[in-house]
């Protein structure tokens, strides 16, 4: 193999971690890109391809200029549309020559064949010309430009988050559609069908990691824990397969990028009731029992095993959905590079009744400096019986 070929290839190895394609295209147990890993939507679920170079069921037939169209324009190798399961709406930023290294590091796997299941997509969005009216309103094809009153560091961090990162697919609200809502862009929302919000991503005033240094998101996305907060769920699984394997200047990059977000609206005032008496104490109580052992008295946490919930993003989210869905289901921390063996959070679920997941959560989301709005019992019983992933 010639030394450009093989830095080409090294390169493109790279970018696919950066672009998170493995999670997608490897089957639980199954052998890496091979596909078969089925992408639920609220419109039915559809199987991610195999993108081993495969003649018969991968991309073994395709061209640099197939797989390019792919990122950039949402369409598959006969032309068709693609569905935006696939992220292309973030893609089509990607550099041609960025495309041209992952689809060099796609080509160098051993192929895999791998039989690929039909979508189960209800109708009518099982008809695939109704991506042409959908594309009208919610795509826009562009290769990323640089932005010349911004830095080199702070254009890599754009390119990043927005492009090959692809963060804003989760990490904003959807419509009745399935489109992504982008102004403000990265303010968070429901991941659908996961049942975890991914919070806003704004360090400035009344932003989802307001007050975050640069240091706190990159231990984050390198070790899965840092001095505000500790990845779970859906985050998980991104730092473990994705941003712990990228060099710390494009962590910084990112970093940078996202504390020139703006800052966000003040919040409305709740007016939901005030939390009575009773469950106020109730909740103290469970925390006093459950919790304190761990993250102290005062919500600080303890050392760098068990994260602080005094200001923790995922404790005061709008919704309190990944505070129930912890409690109930536990919270596992990504094993990394730098944090092998990360402490999890056992499941109270068997042990803890919906009255008490919603007296301790309202109450961890009320103390000390935390201002978030209350759940009740029947949003407890909502994530218990239907968990998500």
């Amino acid at each position: 193999m010639h030394a450009e070929n093989a830095a080409q290839i090294e390169r493109g190895r790279y970018l696919s971690l950066a672009g998170d394609c493995a999670s997608c295209h490897t089957a639980r147990g199954g052998q890496a890109y091979a596909g078969g890993r089925v992408v639920p939507t609220p419109f039915g679920s559809i199987p991610a391809p195999n993108l081993t170079p495969d003649m018969a069921t991968g991309i073994g037939g395709w061209s640099a200029d197939d797989f390019y169209r792919a990122l950039h324009e949402g369409r598959g190798k006969d032309g068709q549309y693609l569905y935006p399961a696939f992220p292309y709406t973030s893609y089509t930023r990607v550099t041609r020559p960025d495309s041209d290294a992952i689809f060099a590091y796609l080509r160098s796997l051993p192929p895999v064949h791998s039989e690929r299941r039909d979508n189960d997509l209800r109708f009518p969005y099982s008809m695939r010309r109704m991506m042409a009216g959908w594309r009208l309103f919610y795509f826009t094809q562009e290769e990323y430009v640089a932005d010349s009153s911004q830095s080199a560091a702070w254009n890599r961090g754009a390119y990043l988050v927005n492009g090959l990162g692809h963060c804003n697919d989760c990490h904003s609200t959807r419509n009745s559609l399935g489109a992504t809502v982008d102004d403000p862009s990265l303010a968070g929302g429901m991941i659908p069908m996961q049942n975890w919000y991914a919070p806003d991503l704004s360090t400035k005033a009344n932003g989802g990691l307001e007050g975050w240094t640069t240091k706190d998101i990159v231990d984050l996305l390198k070790t899965g824990r840092s001095a505000r907060g500790t990845a779970f769920g859906p985050m998980a699984e991104v730092v473990r397969e994705s941003t712990q394997h990228l060099n710390d200047d494009d962590l910084a990059a990112m970093a940078l990028y996202l504390q020139s977000l703006p800052a966000r609206p003040v919040p409305k005032k709740d007016d939901s009731p005030l939390l009575g008496a009773s469950f106020v104490v109730k909740g103290q109580a469970v925390y006093k029992d459950r919790c304190a052992s761990c993250h102290g008295d005062d919500g600080k946490g303890r050392g760098d095993a068990y994260p602080p919930l005094a200001g923790n993003t995922s404790v005061v989210e709008p919704i309190g959905a990944n505070a129930i869905r912890v409690v109930l289901s536990g919270g596992f921390a990504p094993a990394t590079h730098g944090n092998p063996r990360p402490y999890s959070m056992p499941p109270f679920s068997q042990q803890l009744s919906d009255e008490d997941v919603a007296a301790v959560v309202s109450y961890i989301r009320q103390a000390w400096t935390n201002t978030a709005p209350a759940v009740t019992p029947d949003d407890v019983r909502t994530y218990r019986s239907t968990p998500g992933t």
